[in-house]
């Protein structure tokens, strides 16, 4: 089975976070049949020529889609989705590391069950170069076990996942969010009937920002979790329950200290 790979680049990327995850695809040992590289508004200089280099050494293999301006990921990868040309996709962020058989094991899981619409896998966090481990990001392994942890937290890494293009475009790819339009995607893939599957094994490595404590503080982010867990519940989805402990987590991470955040990160959700 041949599958397309689909990144984004943003013109404020690191270039060599990206050069590494980009090759971290071109050295898979299943290759991609094309690496759909958006590139969501004006790059520099330093950006393109990683681009470049690549592309000169691995001929027909990139497949650059240029936009005008800054769009956001999630409407940044539906340019890209409508641009593959394969119905298996491997999402990838142009900061983190696959290992190189992440994705030859994901497609042998669709040749295995046909049925199957989305796979992912837990990942290990690190800080700097990959041997720097700070913690991991384990998620459930099979599909009743992914559907009910969706119904209050993200059964999903999403630079992890390998999905069908044909499900994603029945339920409008992704939504026009600046913020959790994977967390949005899945909740519509899910609710749609979408079959799942995670490997047990940790096939990719997340690039952890410790800044990410205070990115995630704010006003944006939390309001739009609220509100696409309330559409959730109002389409039957999860139970007004379900929404009612997000929101309130929600609300005490925005609330309460840095600190408290950072704890319930380590100690709870990451355990």
């Amino acid at each position: 089975m041949e599958y397309s790979v689909l990144m984004t680049v943003y013109g404020k990327d690191n270039p060599e976070y990206f050069r590494k995850a980009l090759m971290s695809m071109v050295k898979q040992t299943k290759k991609p049949d094309e690496i759909v590289l958006v590139k969501d508004g004006p790059i520099n200089d330093e950006l393109q020529s990683v681009i470049d280099k690549i592309d000169e050494k691995y001929q027909n293999l990139i497949v650059q889609v240029p936009l005008p301006k800054n769009k956001g990921l999630g409407l940044a990868l539906n340019e890209g989705i409508k641009v593959c040309k394969n119905e298996l996709l491997a999402r990838m962020d142009s900061d983190d590391i696959s290992l190189p058989t992440r994705c030859e094991k994901q497609i042998a899981e669709f040749e295995k069950n046909p049925k199957l619409d989305i796979i992912g896998c837990p990942v290990i966090e690190f800080v700097g170069e990959p041997n720097n481990k700070v913690g991991k990001r384990d998620v459930p392994l099979d599909n009743e076990s992914i559907h009910k942890y969706c119904k209050k937290r993200d059964p999903f890494n999403h630079p992890t996942v390998m999905y069908r293009k044909s499900k994603v475009e029945a339920v409008g790819c992704y939504g026009d969010l600046r913020k959790n339009q994977d967390t949005d995607l899945w909740i519509k893939m899910l609710a749609n009937g979408a079959v799942c599957k995670n490997l047990p094994e940790y096939l990719l490595r997340f690039r952890f920002d410790e800044g990410t404590y205070k990115k995630r503080k704010n006003w944006l982010n939390t309001k739009l979790l609220i509100e696409i867990r309330w559409k959730a519940f109002r389409r039957g989805f999860c139970s007004f329950i379900d929404f009612a402990e997000v929101a309130g987590a929600q609300m005490a991470i925005y609330l309460l200290p840095v600190g408290f955040q950072e704890f319930v990160y380590k100690k709870v959700l990451r355990r």
